[in-house]
């Protein structure tokens, strides 16, 4: 089968991004070609074990082909970019022309047999109009559907587009009632295909105690993801003994006021930056707490390589981690209630003290937990992660290719 992957920013640093590598690796694994269309910056290059350098058609945000950042599908993205809500008319109108050209470039030299999409947003309507002979399957991985809602017209004008795709992916059943309660898909053409870890790689590892305690936060340095509220939390534990490690990167002032709490913590936080996979698989392994305070989530894939590699983990109670987590014992997953929210992924103020107390408190319980048996029961963690596999999730998603395709004999079986 010759798959052509489409995403709207750079296939690396976020979810989306490393979800999308998966799945070109497993599908090149067995044997289907691949093709990558993608908005990139900066030197950005495939595995070209996966998908060769001849089968890539770049949009570039550094000036060559659009002059301003990436638009992300958060509005706090990893790296400098920009915001769907503020782009001009004129750049959004050259954000569609350029993705329109090199989707049609795409299908014109690959001539693939399905396209596969990332987000319900304006590049996977664009890829439905292109793409007009050929099945549309499109995943949905959250962040897409708050732009729905920061972005009303956009919305529309794309709406009669996307409800002709043939299939919709979404990573939970929480986020399929989300997709249908916003009339986006009928349900008949949505499935649940959830998401994976590589468990080569993020594999359980004993973790003795030996006097500190290791925590660990992996992901964006913004509000969004609760960073600044879990480090103001760690000062009202300052007498346990713990230490921070906080993997990942930001923009802006966000990043500003996460690396200031953690300076004002001192040597107690150690800032690794962005790492790799390996890197920090690494560092998973000799963490004792995983720790997700995020405001919102699809379905965090860096809970499950947490689990894999034998974190306990100190996580907000969301849709999307309840779903994952509904089976594990508070002694392996503590879930934090969030107060009532300003806006998708801000407190109100006059929350934020409680907020900190039931994460310090959370922290402090599963840190008991540790100094108590530093290595939790690695039969439940298995038994929590086994669906969570990527060969299981492509399986999933080869299922979705062939009910696009065969769309009768989906209804004739």
């Amino acid at each position: 089968m010759k798959i052509l992957h489409v995403i709207s920013q750079p296939p690396d640093f976020t979810g989306s991004g490393k979800y999308l590598a998966a799945i070109a690796e497993k599908a090149a694994c067995k044997g289907h070609q691949n093709f990558l269309a993608a908005g990139v910056q900066g030197a950005f290059e495939p595995d070209s074990s996966v998908i060769p350098g001849e089968n890539t058609r770049f949009v570039r945000f550094d000036g060559c082909d659009l002059d301003f950042p990436v638009a992300g599908m958060s509005d706090a993205m990893p790296y400098e970019s920009s915001i769907f809500s503020g782009l001009t008319g004129h750049q959004l109108q050259c954000y569609e022309n350029v993705f329109e050209t090199a989707i049609r470039e795409a299908v014109d030299r690959f001539r693939p047999d399905i396209v596969h999409t990332n987000h319900l947003w304006i590049v996977s309507a664009i890829a439905r109009r292109v793409a007009k002979d050929i099945p549309v399957v499109t995943l949905c991985h959250g962040t897409c559907l708050r732009q729905h809602s920061l972005c009303p017209d956009i919305s529309a004008s794309i709406r009669p587009f996307l409800e002709q795709i043939d299939r919709v992916m979404v990573l939970s059943e929480y986020q399929k009632r989300e997709v249908l309660g916003r009339g986006l898909v009928r349900p008949e053409q949505i499935d649940v295909v959830g998401g994976g870890y590589n468990q080569s790689l993020f594999a359980y590892q004993d973790k003795p105690f030996k006097g500190t305690v290791e925590l660990l936060y992996a992901g964006k340095l913004s509000r969004a993801k609760g960073v600044p509220w879990l480090l103001r939390s760690l000062f009202r534990i300052r007498d346990l003994p713990w230490r921070l490690h906080l993997a990942g990167d930001g923009a802006g002032e966000e990043k500003e006021e996460c690396l200031n709490l953690a300076g004002e913590l001192g040597n107690r936080v150690v800032v690794h930056g962005s790492l790799s996979h390996e890197k920090l698989a690494a560092l998973m392994k000799t963490s004792h707490i995983f720790v997700l305070p995020s405001f919102f989530e699809g379905l965090p894939l860096v809970l499950m390589e947490a689990l894999a590699c034998g974190c306990r983990i100190v996580t907000t109670s969301l849709e999307g981690t309840r779903e994952v987590l509904g089976g594990a014992d508070s002694r392996l997953a503590s879930m934090v209630d969030l107060p009532p929210l300003q806006t998708v992924d801000v407190p109100f103020e006059k929350d934020r003290d409680l907020l900190e107390d039931k994460l310090a408190d959370a922290v402090k319980e599963m840190t008991k937990q540790v100094r108590e048996n530093p290595c939790p029961d690695q039969k439940r963690i298995s038994a929590i992660t086994a669906p969570y596999t990527w060969e299981k999730v492509f399986s999933r998603i080869e299922a979705v290719y062939e009910k696009a395709l065969y769309p009768g004999a989906e209804a004739a079986g």
